[in-house]
């Protein structure tokens, strides 16, 4: 029996995902079977299925039943802990079934739980149909959290369970639809599925295999970005797919969706459309994909960089700029080749940044934070020429931003900043990239993005260390960073 409250808690809610995790393992063992991908295959998820069930029972006896306690900082630790745990486990397939490394195994999973959609895995079209849905279904997992799946059913903590929820980093401070938190969940799960079904059964009405529309689906609205095809969704261009430009603008739409705080999508379902329109974040994200695309597009066709029609530059631009800003990363162009511009690419680099917005599957700092930043700002310049007892609060939809949230936000970004810095050093000091390729990749990393300036060859050749700075970098990021911070803190420890 552990001694430890805290630890106590994580242990026991920790075996309750393992348990969640383990039907989760039985469908990629179903596919395998259907497709009748061979014996090492079929032993590998046995042994990850009765090896997750074992731990998860190992760590349910671990546990004291009678003093399960959450508090802010239990629940960071715990949101910390979920994510790592299942990347370990999530990882095992790749290790037993396609005989992947520890390492590569790890980042790909890392990957796909947090949505990141960085990959070292090359010949994707050979892979078993079986690893390739693992990869999609540990996005569709990932997109709305884990935790926020898991809270349907570890109900144990009561009126707390809330935390679990604002434990997750990106959705900080966003209010609930309904008082319940299962509720919550519930219609956020609700909207999710909806909007998967409708892009599966859109994609497959264009000519896509069910297996295809819906593994893509999978990860067009987790803004994850898995394709299993090594030109992501170029490859539909490339392979003569009669309906390919209609594919691209179904994808672009539903990733713009995806990159919607998800209770947005609820109030439009609810009839609240003024409160949709008149959201200053949803604005603002629509401007930047919408004002960015045209100035891409132009730059291409005014700089000559791509022999192509104004239709197909402009769609690989909003194709680009969706992918980029969701960081859903998929992608029709590749983001280094020639067809972009310098100025492209530099300007795709302050997009990773930027992410989607809050409450929704994307990474990234999130369109509201920047919105915040700019009016910090855009109000320290008027302290310059207003008087000195002025009042200039900080607004967003009319509403004052509490001085401790604007400390919060700007503490968090620094962080970001450092993580990416540090990251970016590390790469380099341990790589033969060069400063741009090096920071790109922990720029990807950290926003959840997927694509970088470097190659699939050239990330899956990086050194073991370079490889975890990255995993922590994706687990940070999808986490904003700090449930990671208190994880190293001693002082959390004690309880």
């Amino acid at each position: 029996m552990l001694k430890s409250s805290r630890l106590n808690t994580i242990t026991y809610y920790l075996s309750h995902l393992l348990f969640l995790l383990v039907p989760m393992l039985i469908i990629p063992l179903i596919i395998s079977l259907l497709y009748n991908e061979g014996n090492q295959l079929y032993r590998a998820y046995y042994f990850v299925i009765l090896f997750t069930l074992l731990a998860a029972f190992l760590l349910r006896t671990l546990a004291q039943k009678n003093k399960i306690e959450i508090n802010l900082t239990t629940a960071m630790l715990l949101c910390a802990f979920s994510w790592i745990v299942v990347s370990l486990f999530g990882a095992l397939p790749f290790i037993i079934g396609i005989e992947k490394t520890f390492i590569d195994a790890l980042f790909e999973a890392t990957a796909g739980f947090t949505s990141a959609g960085l990959t070292v895995f090359s010949e994707l079209d050979l892979l078993p149909k079986s690893i390739i849905f693992w990869r999609s279904l540990m996005q569709f997992l990932g997109g709305l959290g884990i935790l926020t799946f898991f809270l349907l059913i570890a109900s144990r903590a009561g009126g707390a369970t809330w935390q679990f929820f604002s434990a997750e980093g990106h959705k900080f401070n966003v209010s609930r639809p309904v008082p319940n938190i299962f509720r919550t969940v519930k219609i956020l799960w609700s909207i999710y599925i909806l909007f998967i079904i409708a892009e599966t059964l859109i994609l497959k009405l264009l000519g896509l295999s069910f297996f295809d529309a819906l593994t893509h689906s999978f990860t067009t609205i987790s803004t994850g970005g898995f394709s299993h095809y090594d030109q992501s969704i170029g490859h539909f261009a490339a392979s003569g797919f009669e309906n390919y430009i209609l594919i691209e603008y179904v994808i672009i739409f539903f990733m713009f969706l995806g990159g919607v705080n998800f209770l947005l999508h609820y109030r439009l379902f609810t009839g609240d459309y003024k409160g949709v329109i008149n959201n200053g974040e949803f604005k603002t994200y629509s401007k930047i994909i919408i004002y960015s695309a045209v100035i891409i597009s132009a730059a291409v066709i005014v700089l000559k960089t791509a022999d192509s029609s104004a239709e197909e530059i402009f769609r690989k631009s909003l194709f680009q700029i969706t992918a980029l800003l969701t960081t859903t990363g998929f992608s029709t162009e590749n983001i280094n080749s020639s067809f972009f511009p310098a100025a492209a690419k530099m300007f795709f680099l302050l997009l990773m940044l930027i992410g989607g917005s809050v409450g929704s599957t994307s990474g990234g700092i999130k369109v509201m934070r920047v919105k915040i930043l700019g009016r910090l700002f855009k109000r320290d310049i008027k302290k310059i020429y207003y008087p000195a007892h002025a009042v200039l609060p900080v607004t967003i939809d009319k509403q004052i931003l509490d001085k401790d949230e604007i400390f919060k936000l700007t503490g968090l970004f620094s962080f970001w900043i450092f993580l990416i810095a540090a990251g970016g050093i590390i790469t380099a000091l341990f790589s033969d990239l060069n400063s741009w390729e090096a920071y790109s990749t922990m720029f990807s990393a950290v926003g959840n993005i997927g694509p970088s300036f470097i190659s699939v060859d050239k990330l899956a050749a990086l050194s073991p260390i370079v490889k975890i700075v990255h995993i922590i970098g994706m687990i940070a990021g999808r986490l904003e960073i700090i449930p990671l911070i208190i994880l190293l803190n001693p002082k959390a420890w004690k309880s």
